[in-house]
């Protein structure tokens, strides 16, 4: 019998998709066979945190091109094995639009309709891209994928291999968080109105935030990723029923990819459309609200590097930022912890450096959030926005901020 991993060859580039289009039964191929994978190249977008996917265990002459970083692809760089490319998601996109054709594509996809149609499911962020460029196209066909609308579809007869193989789909499960992503939650809800269009990622805070909006009304999305915070606003009635939810990923358990493929009011599409800085921005009052490692007092942030170790990627942040500034009444908005560490770390400090990586520059600062305040420094000027964003600091490490600004002040 014919499996995914025949079509591998070595020297091959492959591209695999990631996040709830992760290929399951490709992996669970070369976990029994991983010879298949010696000499191939991999090239997807894979979260660190998220899924199963380790290409570069596989095979001691396993490649691949990796957007983001993770254990396995630092373990592969300091092995000549890995490649990170420094980009974001229309950088991305342009990468995989442009870059020499792919040898293979695997996709995942639901059952085929009446007519032959099979759908991309709750993922249709880059496979779009990378599909039509590829010399040859396999995939999964998996019925717990669900038939979604508006998303990326191809006929089964435009196949060179489809193989039926029902798998749970690659889960997430997101931290409930504690009294911090509460508070922050309720600042962020605060600034919130009725009405807004919002752009939340994954992770405790926008849990937090969702349980803090839930008496709002009219409210839209507009984001990369859908996950459990975007089913309870839709549970509260917090939502818009008219508005369609446009996003490329759904990401959460089989609950939530259940309620996903029910909604026929969520638009799939892929990051060309997701991540565009001028759809996003014709979007009015359109708020992105984001996490960051930590943010210095001239209003740079980094969320990419802490303690000098890359530990992710610049991802959709910078098209969300410059959609949302450009947006009639649309915000920016960067939600953190004030310290890590037990307390002992401030995450507000006094300037970026060699240990950190600048994702967002100084002149896209907008709005910081952190349990202990709110910091709206759009307009301020450098003396004010130090002082807005130290207030928000933790108490104990207001003074070390204060005396450290001082210092750079007399420098400037």
């Amino acid at each position: 019998m014919k499996r995914l991993a025949d079509y591998l060859q070595p020297g091959a580039r492959v591209f695999v998709p990631g996040l709830s289009g992760e290929p399951t039964l490709l992996l669970r191929e070369l976990a029994d066979g991983p010879e298949r994978a010696r000499e191939v190249r991999f090239i997807g977008v894979q979260f660190p945190g998220i899924g199963s996917a380790n290409y570069l265990g596989l095979h001691p002459e396993v490649r691949q091109t990796a957007f983001f970083m993770s254990p396995s692809v630092r373990q592969g760089l300091h092995e000549r094995r890995a490649e990170l490319l420094s980009l974001d998601y229309p950088g991305i996109a342009r990468h995989l639009a442009q870059c020499p054709a792919f040898d293979l594509a695997v996709g995942h996809f639901s059952l085929p309709d009446a007519d032959g149609w099979c759908s991309s499911g709750v993922c249709s962020d880059f496979l779009p891209i990378a599909w039509p460029r590829a010399k040859r196209r396999v995939a999964q066909l998996n019925p717990s994928m669900p038939r979604t609308g508006g998303g990326f579809r191809v006929r089964l007869s435009e196949l060179d291999a489809a193989i039926e193989a029902d798998m749970p789909l690659t889960a997430f499960s997101e931290a409930a968080g504690g009294e911090t992503e509460l508070r922050i939650g309720r600042r962020v809800a605060e600034l919130v109105r009725d009405g807004d269009a919002l752009q939340l990622g994954i992770g405790a805070v926008p849990l937090a935030l969702a349980r803090s909006l839930t008496s709002h009304r009219g409210l839209r999305l507009h984001a990369g990723m859908v996950s459990q915070a975007a089913r309870a606003l839709d549970d509260a009635g917090a939502l818009d029923p008219d508005a369609p939810i446009t996003t490329g990923v759904a990401l959460g358990d089989a609950s939530l990819y259940d309620w996903a493929g029910r909604q026929s009011k969520i638009r799939f599409a892929d990051v060309r459309r997701t991540h565009d800085p001028d759809a996003i921005a014709a979007i009015p009052r359109f708020v992105a609200i984001n996490s960051a490692v930590e943010v210095d007092l001239f209003g740079q942030v980094n969320a990419e590097r802490s303690n000098g170790a890359i530990q992710a990627g610049s991802g959709g942040l910078p098209a969300f930022a410059q959609g949302a500034l450009r947006s009639p009444g649309g915000r920016l908005m960067i939600c953190m912890a004030a310290t890590a560490k037990g307390g002992t770390l401030s995450r507000i400090v006094p300037a970026l450096g060699d240990q950190g990586l600048c994702t967002l520059p100084r002149h896209m600062a907008d709005v910081f959030i952190t349990e202990h305040g709110v910091a709206q420094v759009r307009e301020l000027g450098l003396d004010a926005r130090a002082e807005a964003l130290i207030a928000i600091a933790a108490p104990e490490h207001r003074a070390a901020l204060e005396e450290a600004w001082r210092a750079i002040r007399n420098r400037l």
